[in-house]
């Protein structure tokens, strides 16, 4: 059984679907392969606008596979090394997707899977899923998701949560800004959809430069370096076509073409 599906739509939307809901979308070494295979094949792909991370039946996902964990158990330093290799080369794919990404979480999200959430550029989640950070309760930490738990929580928020392995709602993930949205469930995929709706209705190339403009800026110091990339970035996607066609779009109060396609 393929536990990771994608499907791509005719306007260029990629779902990638975890499934193995009688699991509760828990991961093992072959989710991650069958993910970092997938998030490969979308970036590549210049048809694909968005990609949507979501997971099929009650849970987004549970975290790590019960019969994963124990083979890891078993493994030297050596195996577990290479075994944590392949995850977090599948979160760095995720992360660094060109295009947007948004994570359509529900029920149970669990270790791991606050990775593949953090990595996401938006995360919308129903008023009923529940999060954990619970790897301690185990006697291990949340290693590998780290980088990108604690870039979208902060510091503070996520040494709480890393040492409690408390579980909390999706109240509390809206308030450290684990998600942007909490909908009742039955409005999950609507707000999706508005948000799909609002990025089509934006330039495309704009959109991927906006992406990559945060990666260029996030944590630097404000010198004369950075602010000369900021007006090179400007600059040049001002003279771009797409740009032209924007401007003189937004001047002349027509449709850009981008809107009429």
């Amino acid at each position: 059984m393929d536990k990771v599906i994608t499907q791509i739509d005719s306007r260029g939307i990629a779902r990638v679907i975890l499934n193995n809901p009688d699991k509760h979308n828990a991961f093992d070494d072959q989710m991650i392969i069958q993910l970092t295979e997938a998030f490969e094949a979308v970036a590549t792909n210049s048809d694909v606008r968005i990609m949507l991370l979501q997971s099929e039946g009650k849970s987004f996902s549970a975290g790590a596979d019960l019969g994963w964990m124990k083979r890891m158990a078993r493994y030297s330093y050596q195996q577990n090394l290479s075994d944590t290799h392949a995850l977090a080369a599948m979160l760095k794919a995720l992360h660094q997707m060109p295009i947007p990404t948004i994570a359509r979480v529900q029920g149970a999200a669990f270790g791991g899977a606050l990775g593949l959430i953090s990595c996401c550029d938006i995360a919308v989640a129903s008023s009923k899923a529940s999060f954990a950070l619970s790897e301690v309760k185990i006697g291990l930490v949340p290693s590998t998701i780290s980088p990108y738990v604690i870039a979208a929580i902060g510091e503070r928020h996520a040494k709480r949560y890393f040492m409690t392995a408390e579980r909390f709602d999706a109240n509390t993930a809206l308030q450290i800004s684990l998600v942007h949205e909490a909908v009742e469930e039955r409005f999950l995929d609507d707000k999706v959809e508005q948000l799909i709706t609002m990025i089509l209705s934006n330039g495309p190339e704009a959109v991927v430069a906006a992406k990559q403009l945060v990666f260029a800026i996030s944590g630097k110091a404000i010198d004369s370096s950075l602010i000369e990339h900021t007006c090179e970035v400007i600059a040049g996607i001002r003279v771009s076509a797409q740009g032209q066609e924007g401007l003189n779009a937004f001047l002349d109060k027509r449709k850009p073409h981008w809107l009429k396609d």
